[in-house]
């Protein structure tokens, strides 16, 4: 009897720790406020990549940590979340971290990235073997913003022909996917990263950050605002998905990794990308019912998840 292997994904950029700090009141700024901090191991791929896994992908990881408790904690992450860690240790760095303040209905008023790490040691890791294998042997290769320019860029030309995709992760580091644009299959985004990367204001339409994204060469891109519906676009068409309506919102923190997972795991299935995103939006509302930026489930939670979202809508 053969045995199919399961695809196999490489994933690039943030693991790291994740400390949320979440209000117990309505935020009042400049002062004190009671509320409760948890940590726990995150990072815009390593969130996406345990997500990958859960739905059936072979993951390879490759991010950087230091010497540090807060390493260990992430190996083991790693570890024990089954994904293949390919990721260099530095014993005498800090292990980069993210911390956000969420307010008492769990939206982010702000976030810290100290991630100096990312900055100063990316880029000489595309250059070594087992990097340059794990890219050569993947089906999908899904990187993050976490890369400096020159390590995207790097990364961009080993890929050989493995589809390549993205996660924004902040407006301004998401400025430094522009150079890669051409290279990317499809870009994960929120509203504020695609209208920054499209230079409009705030106040502008996603169809007009559309049209602008388009002109900058990017083909494919799935982009969330929220609540509200998620827009899907390639070269020739556009569609529209509506999150269903949550019963509980706990912390969104993680929700777009979780999105990014699950759509690129489908897309490596075969998935159209706008089937792909639905079940992405399944994964999302999976993230942002539960404490945890990566989730736990199984296949009859995430089916009913998924039965919850209404097909894309062309627009």
């Amino acid at each position: 009897m053969n045995v199919t292997s399961p695809p196999r994904l490489f994933a690039v950029g943030g693991a790291h720790m994740d400390r949320r700090g979440r209000l117990d009141a309505a935020h009042i700024p400049a002062t004190s406020n009671p509320g409760r901090m948890r940590e726990e191991v995150g990072g815009g791929i390593f969130n996406a990549a345990c997500m990958a896994t859960r739905r059936g992908v072979s993951v390879s990881l490759l991010s950087l940590r230091g010497g540090d408790a807060a390493g260990e904690a992430v190996a083991r992450a790693v570890e024990e979340a089954g994904i293949e860690d390919l990721s260099a240790t530095f014993l005498d760095r800090v292990t980069p971290s993210y911390t956000a303040i969420l307010d008492h209905d769990g939206e982010l008023i702000t976030g810290l990235a100290d991630m100096a790490l990312y900055d100063v040691a990316f880029a000489k890791q595309m250059s070594r073997s087992k990097t340059r294998d794990a890219a050569a042997g993947s089906d999908a290769i899904l990187c993050d913003a976490n890369l400096p320019p020159e390590a995207l860029a790097q990364l961009a030309s080993i890929r050989g022909a493995a589809p390549l995709y993205a996660i924004a992760v902040s407006p301004a580091k998401a400025r430094r996917l522009i150079p890669v644009f051409s290279g990317l299959s499809v870009l994960f985004m929120n509203a504020r990263e695609a209208r920054s990367l499209a230079g409009l204001q705030s106040a502008a339409s996603i169809p007009l950050a559309v049209q602008a994204l388009r002109d900058l060469g990017l083909r494919a891109a799935v982009i969330t605002e929220g609540s509200a519906a998620v827009t899907v676009f390639t070269p020739e068409n556009q569609w529209q998905i509506e999150p269903p309506r949550l019963d509980a919102l706990v912390d969104v923190t993680g929700a777009g990794d979780a999105l990014a997972g699950a759509t690129v795991a489908a897309l490596i299935r075969g998935l159209s990308i706008q089937e792909a995103a639905r079940e992405g939006v399944a994964a999302s509302g999976l993230a942002v019912g539960s404490a945890s930026a990566a989730p736990e489930f199984d296949n009859s939670a995430f089916d009913a998840a998924l039965a919850r979202v209404p097909a894309p809508r062309p627009v």
